[in-house]
């Protein structure tokens, strides 16, 4: 129980009810809220105990974060391994989309970051172990219940990821600000997997020397970077856009 974890806000749970309600032991919901009484029938018919709460004491578990009147205590996730990236690029050979990320350190950042890759069809996103913002309640919100249904592998050494990627023909496209070729002139089809780099710092020395490519997004105005969400929702859905015409 030491280990439970936990999560808010409506999507999240729901996210968690659709996909993995076996993991979820209670469920604390806003006294008087009766306009989710199907949320409530639908965990009690699955055993899971549905307390009524008062809203400071949903506050106080959330850190007084915005839990909008719902919170679950659920068993920890079990982290994908290099395994389900192994099969994953076998079933889906060409069709590969991975969403890699080096250091991102904001919680709300790394759950914007996997609601877009899931909204844009990645397969799976991949951090790595050490600085990195955790799978935290704060970025499960972020994540609108992403962080429920996208596959996150974390791995050790990210450097060593990328060369067994390359390994299996996964191209490396890497985002630097400093890139002379743009993703707008680049093919991107193909196996492929997306690096972003850290707020701050961009990509590491070593995690850009394995890139197959650097590309930039073009910057028109006077700002010199984008947030690492938002750039990670420009260069995926330009996949989109080159692999399905959309």
């Amino acid at each position: 129980m030491t280990n439970d974890e936990w999560i808010y806000g409506w999507h999240a749970v729901r996210a968690m009810i659709k996909h993995d309600i076996e993991r979820i032991r209670e469920v604390f919901i806003l006294q008087g809220r009766i306009d989710n009484q199907a949320v409530v029938e639908q965990l009690t018919d699955q055993g899971v105990a549905v307390h009524s709460t008062a809203r400071d004491k949903l506050d106080r578990m959330t850190n007084h974060a915005t839990h909008q009147g719902i919170v679950a205590r659920v068993a920890p996730q079990v982290p994908k391994t290099w395994a389900f990236i192994d099969d994953l690029i076998k079933r889906e050979q060409e069709k590969t989309t991975l969403l890699i990320l080096d250091g991102v350190q904001d919680p709300h950042n790394l759950g914007a970051c996997l609601r877009t890759a899931n909204a844009s069809g990645v397969h799976a996103v991949i951090v790595a172990k050490d600085r990195q913002a955790p799978l935290s309640p704060v970025a499960r919100k972020a994540a609108a219940g992403a962080a429920e249904t996208t596959p996150i592998v974390v791995v050790t050494n990210l450097a060593r990821t990328l060369d067994d990627l390359k390994e299996r023909n996964v191209w490396i496209y890497g985002l630097a600000g400093e890139a002379t070729e743009s993703i707008y002139e680049s093919t991107l089809t193909g196996a492929i997997a997306f690096v972003l780099g850290s707020e701050g710092k961009g990509l590491r020395r070593l995690t850009r020397e394995r890139c197959d490519v650097l590309l930039r997004i073009p910057m028109l105005g006077e700002v010199g970077s984008l947030n690492v969400s938002v750039a990670t929702g420009i260069v995926c859905y330009e996949r989109v856009r080159q692999c399905h015409g959309q």
